[in-house]
């Protein structure tokens, strides 16, 4: 499958859609600092109504969520305001996705590689409008980097070793990617440079997850895994006789795929959360613990 759509690089001027697609939104004010940031780079953020919109724990029903995603008139960005959940459910009929560029991380996985899977580019795992304006300096300019079409740093993490691999690269929240399994909206893992995070789980549900994968021979389709951060993901609730920790499980489920490996990249539920672009070139390297964007278009994926 072919990225048939790409995004063209922002231009000063364009417009921002604020997207709550997943839990409600009590407070505005995060959101406001990260939408001033985005008004800073010469972007025009439009007016939006999601904060104090719920219905439950959601920001608003499907309908509402779902017509956040398709905005009246150009949308060149469609930034999401907050993870949670909701976002899947917004998936379950087919999306009329649209050119143009989508951020957002954590629940928002699901759009982003919904998105890719329907062949459409610009799909950008990165920090949430709530998030954006808590993260530091480097991360910010990346993305604004990012998106406005100039090159970025490489990414350094914690080599595992396995050698180097290049494919295009797949970035993702590792609970709700697992959930998404078995559906249309998986894009396509041949060869592909795989990057998991998550929060709050701990390591026997990472050990469960990783092992669906395996089951399903998903994890054996890619050609390296990168770990970024994993938030809260330890037990230290049993003695150390009867739990593993983290990086025992992580390391244990990958270890006999005899792929490149990298942990520790700076990417995740917490500040420092580095802007990836779905679909783009990467090469993972395990030796040097190094993530590298190898060009600036966005790569075609392998058949099937």
């Amino acid at each position: 499958m072919l990225i048939r759509h790409p995004a063209p690089p922002l231009q000063h001027g364009d417009d921002v859609v604020t997207v709550a697609a997943s839990s409600a939104l009590a407070d505005g004010e995060a959101l406001a600092q990260g939408l001033q940031l985005l008004e800073s780079w010469g972007l025009h953020c439009r007016p939006s109504a999601v904060v104090g919109r719920h219905w439950g724990y959601l920001a608003g029903i499907d309908s509402e969520r779902r017509s956040d995603l398709l905005p009246e008139g150009p949308s060149p960005l469609l930034a999401c305001a907050r993870g949670g959940w909701g976002a899947a459910r917004l998936i379950e009929q087919p999306m009329p996705w649209q050119p143009g560029w989508l951020l957002g991380f954590s629940d928002v996985t699901a759009l982003l590689w919904s998105r890719l899977a329907a062949g459409f580019g610009g799909n950008v795992h990165g920090p949430l409008l709530t998030t954006l304006a808590t993260e530091p300096s480097w991360s910010c300019e990346r993305l604004r980097d990012l998106l406005f079409g100039k090159p970025v740093q490489d990414l350094k993490g914690t080599g595992w070793g396995g050698g180097s691999a290049t494919g295009p690269l797949i970035v993702g929240n590792l609970t709700v990617a697992t959930h998404l399994l078995g559906s249309r909206h998986v894009p396509n893992l041949n060869g592909a440079i795989l990057i998991f995070e998550d929060v709050g789980e701990e390591p026997y549900r990472i050990d469960r997850m990783l092992t669906h994968w395996r089951l399903c021979g998903a994890l054996q389709r890619v050609a390296a895994i990168g770990f970024g951060a994993f938030q809260n993901c330890n037990d230290d609730d049993r003695p150390d006789t009867l739990r593993f920790n983290l990086e025992q499980v992580l390391r244990e489920r990958t270890a006999d795929l005899a792929i490149p490996l990298v942990a520790d990249l700076p990417l995740g539920h917490r500040p420092g959360n580095a802007a990836l672009p779905l679909g783009q070139m990467a090469r993972l390297d395990g030796q040097r613990g190094q993530l590298s964007l190898l060009a600036s278009a966005e790569a075609p994926l392998q058949p099937r």
